[in-house]
């Protein structure tokens, strides 16, 4: 095979996608009108944004969904109908048909609103957003596309199949290249004149997918783990009092959604979070502790808060340790083992040291990935302080994220790429000013855990997974802190133990 040929097939492949997804997704966001008396067409700029001024300006928009018979020749009658949406906005209100439906700020930045269970063509629904840009920056409306979806499982949406095979097209153009002739063959058969007959071409679509299915096979034996979890700032770009209400409105939400979805294991850090809500809201704090004795909710952080830990002292670093163990192994039975913090802006040398004095195993952020000049090479490592105190660590996938299958998909083949381990972590939930993992996200697992093309999903805690790297890891490199420089040492040894 020439060195042309792999990418040869994937553009064959991703032309393929593409007009698949296309007779059930539907981009609309030139489609917005200005809500007034003018009903302006708006104007997109070059990044496709609609963008507006920055001050707490408000904007409103509107548009009216008419249901055709088809996408392109797709016959869409029955299907449910779902309109993604994006923004930048310091606060989003969306009505559909006049009714307020959902609200959303900077963090909370998107959603798949339903406008319909069933779909009928000719049907009218009218979708109006009122959106208000932050003081300190432009609006913007990111992205608006709706999404026709099939509720029977047994027979998916041309979208939701392109979906699969997009992922399956990520592994093997990672692991097995010489296997993508193979799937674009596969791919040239669909029988694009029968499209207007839902059912035949259906059916024509599953044969394909059923006969490409064993390449997917080692994709099935991965795994990615999921833990909910909602970042939440003390205080940033909000008043203190904002803070207490989200994470009043985060916790209530975790403990509603873990009703009906008993799989969902949450985990949250900051044990001040958890003091105040002790004091002013004792109902819903023993509502969390009876979840962390059933292991579906699991405080990470054995630290008072999630602390900048470039600047301050050695003492200050000590007391965040003393005061957040201490509350955690009063309140909640056990101490932390793992120090979770993924926000905070930079570390000190000596950080190791202190925390496994402090009874902490591991350590997680996703801060320095952010680089974008000096990327930082590891993925899992251990960390070696000058003293030699040494603690496990973990670059983490990105915070504030939803159930995004392409995006999964490639986070995990990078991360085996990076690591050798086929166990990736995801971390869904609205993050920043709280919010955490939504029904839609858990329903969308859901669909997706199904699916033949997809690593297995269940949920775990951040000790568990890590204690699976420790007792798997072969391969990946020990780096010693020196004067904050990030040094390449010797190899992970199967103990989990740090070579000497």
């Amino acid at each position: 095979m020439t060195s042309t040929e792999p990418q040869t097939y994937s553009n064959s492949i991703s032309a393929v996608i593409a007009k698949l997804r296309d007779r059930t997704q539907v981009n609309v966001q030139a489609r917005w009108r200005i809500l007034d008396e003018s009903q302006a067409e708006v104007k997109l700029n070059d990044r496709e944004h609609i963008a507006w001024s920055a001050g707490q300006k408000v904007l409103w928009l509107t548009q009216k969904f008419v249901i055709p018979n088809d996408l392109s020749g797709y016959p869409i009658a029955g299907l449910s109908l779902r309109l993604a949406l994006t923004w930048w906005a310091e606060a989003a209100q969306i009505y559909v048909n006049d009714q307020l439906v959902q609200e959303g700020d900077l963090f909370d930045c998107s959603t798949r609103v339903l406008l319909s269970s069933a779909v009928i063509p000719g049907e009218e629904i009218t979708v109006s957003l009122r959106l208000v840009s932050p003081n300190h920056d432009a609006g913007a409306l990111v992205r608006s596309l709706c999404l026709y979806e099939s509720t029977d499982t047994a027979y998916p949406e041309p979208g939701f199949i392109a979906d699969e095979l997009a992922v399956l097209q990520q592994y093997l153009e990672t692991f097995h290249p010489e296997k993508l002739s193979i799937l674009a063959t596969a791919l040239a058969q669909i029988d694009w004149s029968i499209l207007s007959d839902k059912h035949a071409f259906t059916e024509s679509l599953l044969t394909i997918r059923s006969s490409v299915q064993y390449l997917a096979q080692e994709i099935k034996q991965r795994q990615i783990q999921l833990l909910g979890h909602a970042h939440l700032d003390l205080a940033w770009l909000w008043a203190i009092s904002d803070t207490w209400e989200a994470a009043q409105r985060t916790f209530t939400s975790v403990l509603n959604l873990q009703q009906d979805f008993p799989e969902l294991i949450f985990c949250h850090s900051t044990p001040a979070l958890y003091a105040w809500i002790e004091e002013h809201r004792p109902d819903l704090f023993a509502a969390i502790q009876q979840q962390v004795n059933t292991g579906r909710w699991e405080i990470v952080g054995g630290l008072w808060v999630e602390p900048e830990l470039n600047l301050v002292s050695g003492e200050s670093i000590v007391r965040q340790l003393l005061y957040g163990q201490r509350y955690v192994l009063a309140k909640f039975g056990a101490i932390s083992t793992v120090a979770w913090l993924p926000d905070s802006f930079g570390f000190c040398a000596t950080l190791p040291q202190f925390l496994q004095q402090a009874g902490i195993e591991y350590f997680v952020t996703q801060k320095l990935l952010w680089n974008d000049t000096t990327k930082f090479p590891y993925g899992a490592f251990w960390w070696r302080s000058p003293d030699g105190s040494a603690i496990l660590s973990l670059m983490s996938a990105p915070i504030g994220e939803g159930i995004d299958p392409i995006k999964m998909a490639t986070y995990a083949c990078n991360w085996e790429q990076q690591t050798s381990f086929k166990a990736s972590l995801w971390l869904p939930g609205v993050g920043d000013h709280g919010g955490g993992p939504t029904r839609d996200m858990l329903e969308v697992a859901q669909r997706w855990q199904n699916s033949a093309f997809f690593p297995q999903l269940t949920f775990t805690t951040a000790q568990k997974y890590l204690q699976q790297i420790r007792s798997t890891s072969q391969r990946d490199e020990e780096i010693t802190s020196q004067r904050h420089l990030l040094q390449q040492g010797t190899p992970l040894q199967r103990s989990g133990s740090p070579s000497p």
